[in-house]
């Protein structure tokens, strides 16, 4: 039986061209006109899991985009493993800020360059792997089943209705989610929380056409203005979130858990040095970590109006468009939060607009603990694999799904996630490291062997 170190080494470069071919789909989920990429990615998906040893794989249809499922049923008595990640990417725009093709993957300096490297194929694409060294080598130690979807970039809007259809079928006693990032390839972390999302889109009108901005400006209100000052009212002078009711269900933090948080590694120098900014920003009396993990936050994620393409064009526009999101922290209530938006957004827009807030996707925040069996098997198999136990870190990114996961299921999450928050997710030159890659698959068996042994 060949180690799990010694296969992967012997298998690298077959890992990685199975990676570029799955790179190369652009599975970009929020456009329909990508629809056919995505049928084919899920397909590819299919296929690996069905080599690496996977029954009962099926393409299954959705409203939506497919899920992909297959498991490995060794033992009834057996503790079982739902691994879950999703094969949907984000769009690539802005094309021309990326240095090399978003969808032909290339390496340079020990990354991976590609949209959707790190989030969350070449993530998720590491338990295949991992599953096929196990199956290969006789080491698989638990039942396993994989549920990989389409649409977590756009919310899952899906995925609640195949799981309720399909509890008998999804039966497990923990679910592993590798779409999260640690601290670096130096100091392992486990990600023990995730925050919520409530996502919406705002329009605000004014004249019912464009305008000459001579002939009408200064006396009709431009709605690109008027945007940007209700956009700039919705933070206070300490970068407070000035929405009333908005912190109500906050659940805040001990001054030893806060104190615990900052202990992880951040070099702040190094922060801002790598972002390019002078100076950091956020609210009053929160360090970077606590701003990016247990304080929900409000940003802009778009914003546009009038006259964007080359040159100049004199206008006073009709519209303007912004979206938003707002990160949300334990207690918090993403339908409630959406509600407190919409309310206060049309409050405060003066009688000279109009205008109206459209809500898309959005999901609850999270919290796993860190006593359980699972969390503790993570824990063990980080530690082999480092030679260096993990910091438990809170994460500042959404998985909507982990919260229904737990309602719907009744049972609890562990992340163990290989990324790094320097991967560039949703960003142009989206990257992934090649040990990341690698390091994840050596330490996904230890993983199911430690959670077998101690669920006896």
């Amino acid at each position: 039986m060949q180690t799990i170190k010694e296969y992967v080494q012997s298998n690298q470069e077959r890992f990685l061209e199975e990676l570029f071919a799955l790179l190369r789909f652009p599975s970009i989920s929020a456009d329909p006109k990508y629809k056919e990429d995505v049928v084919k990615t899920a397909e590819f998906v299919a296929e690996k899991l069905r080599e690496a040893g996977a029954d009962q794989v099926e393409v299954c249809a959705t409203a939506g985009n497919p899920i992909v499922y297959g498991e490995k049923i060794i033992d009834s008595k057996l503790p079982t493993v739902l691994v879950y990640g999703h094969y949907d990417v984000q769009p690539a725009d802005p094309l021309e800020l990326w240095d090399t093709p978003p969808f032909e993957p290339t390496v340079r300096d020990g990354k991976i360059y590609a949209r959707g490297a790190a989030d969350d194929k070449g993530q998720f694409y590491m338990h295949v792997k991992a599953f096929e060294y196990m199956m290969k080598n006789d080491a698989l130690a638990c039942n396993i089943k994989f549920m990989i979807e389409g649409e977590e970039e756009v919310g899952s809007a899906n995925l609640g209705t195949f799981v309720k259809e399909n509890t008998e079928r999804l039966q497990n006693d923990v679910i592993v989610i590798s779409d999260t990032s640690m601290i670096s390839m130096d100091q392992p972390s486990l990600e023990t929380g995730l925050r919520g999302l409530s996502y919406v889109e705002v329009e605000v009108t004014g004249p019912n056409r464009d305008l000459h901005s001579g002939v009408y400006g200064g006396a009709v209100a431009n709605p690109a203005t008027i945007l940007a000052k209700l956009i700039a009212s919705l933070h206070d002078e300490n970068n407070h979130i000035a929405i009333p009711g908005f912190y109500d269900d906050v659940l805040e933090l001990s001054a030893e858990e806060r104190a615990a948080l900052n202990e992880a590694p951040f070099d702040i120098e190094a922060y801002k040095e790598d972002l390019g900014v002078a100076e950091v920003w956020g609210e009053a009396g929160y360090s970077s970590i606590e701003r990016t993990g247990i304080r929900p936050t409000l940003e802009v994620n778009g914003i546009w109006g009038g006259y964007i393409g080359e040159g100049a064009k004199t206008v006073l526009p009709s519209k303007a468009f912004a979206k938003i999101s707002m990160r949300l922290v334990p207690n918090q209530d993403s339908q409630r939060i959406t509600t407190l938006f919409k309310e206060h957004f049309e409050k405060i827009a003066p009688s000279y607009v109009k205008v109206a807030v459209k809500p898309h996707h959005g999901g609850e925040p999270v919290v796993t603990p860190t006593d359980s069996v699972a969390y503790k098997a993570a824990e063990k198999a980080l530690e082999e694999a480092f030679n260096k136990k993990p910091i438990p870190t809170r994460g500042g990114g959404s998985i909507p799904i982990v919260a229904l996961f737990e309602k719907e299921l009744g049972v609890k999450t562990v992340l163990l996630g290989f990324g790094l928050d320097s991967d560039n997710l949703h960003s142009p030159n989206e990257k992934y490291g090649i040990e990341n890659y690698l390091k994840g698959i050596e330490t996904i068996p230890s993983f199911f062997k430690h959670f077998a042994d101690l669920s006896k």
